[in-house]
């Protein structure tokens, strides 16, 4: 099989002293400042009346419901119960193991929190963190891919990977395959939809239907976790989650299609 060497790249992206910093914790940390940013932008176009002090504690709230959340989810979903002999493995995150749906579900109660303190609407709130996600998910995905895990099945095109670890066959970068659906193309269309006002519920909705979505679809071509296998049907763990935000994006969606319609009807705005 024809395939394409793993690019030599360290998953460490410098070290100062006893610190290393890998690429992975700097997805992390570009991610939520592009998210800030761009709800810093969101705050004055959409109206929102926030301010910094606001922004930033929304930030805080943020960054601890994605970590805890994540991590919770990892453990608790993909482990293997390991959590269950050994209670500190939960603590241990430097050693993997973080779960989109676990970091979603964190910051919706992160911003349902923070709706409540600063009274804001909680969907608005969750329009504005949706647009700036998809840039944590494209970077996350490429930090996966230069850690070289979570990698692809095995395939004959050309540019499948022999990856370190994986054994000696090609396989599909699916890594790169999210980094382009769930990360750019996502945030492509987060950008294109924020620049006006949209019925509150309208951008989280999108971007939980589009990115599960896009999840579904590129778990086709991601190995699925080795203690978990394939599961119902030959579904994979991040199908079956996937399934539900789909549901919940859709209702979300056409709920605030009906209220946009609705506040029209009125002559006013939603």
């Amino acid at each position: 099989m024809a395939a394409m060497p793993f690019p030599d790249v360290s998953p460490v992206a410098f070290s100062v002293g006893p610190v290393t910093v890998h690429w992975y914790g700097l997805a992390y940390l570009v991610g939520f400042l592009g998210a800030w940013y761009l709800l810093g932008r969101l705050d004055r176009s959409w109206g929102m009346g926030l301010g910094v002090d606001a922004r930033l504690e929304i930030l805080l709230a943020s960054v601890i419901g994605v970590v805890v959340g994540a991590r919770l989810g990892y453990v608790l979903v993909y482990s293997d119960g390991a959590w269950l002999e050994d209670p500190l493995y939960i603590l241990r995150t430097w050693e993997g193991g973080m779960s989109f749906h676990g970091g979603l579900a964190g910051i919706l109660v992160a911003a349902l929190v923070e709706s409540r303190r600063l009274g804001v609407p909680f969907l608005r709130l969750c329009d504005a963190g949706a647009v700036g996600a998809p840039i944590g998910l494209l970077l996350g995905r490429l930090a996966n891919f230069v850690n070289g895990e979570l990698w692809g099945r095995v395939t004959s095109a050309p540019w499948g990977v022999v990856f370190p670890g994986a054994g000696p066959e090609p396989r599909h970068p699916s890594q790169l395959y999210e980094a382009g659906l769930e990360g750019l193309a996502l945030l492509a269309v987060m950008l294109v939809m924020s620049r006006r006002r949209r019925p509150d519920g309208m951008m989280v909705g999108t971007m939980m239907t589009l990115y599960a979505v896009f999840r579904i679809a590129a778990e086709f071509f991601r190995e699925p976790d080795p203690q978990l296998g394939f599961l119902l049907g030959g579904a994979t763990m991040g199908q079956l989650l996937s399934a539900p935000l789909l549901v919940v994006g859709a209702w979300l969606v056409v709920r605030a299609v009906r209220h946009g319609r609705a506040a029209t009807a009125r002559g006013g705005r939603d």
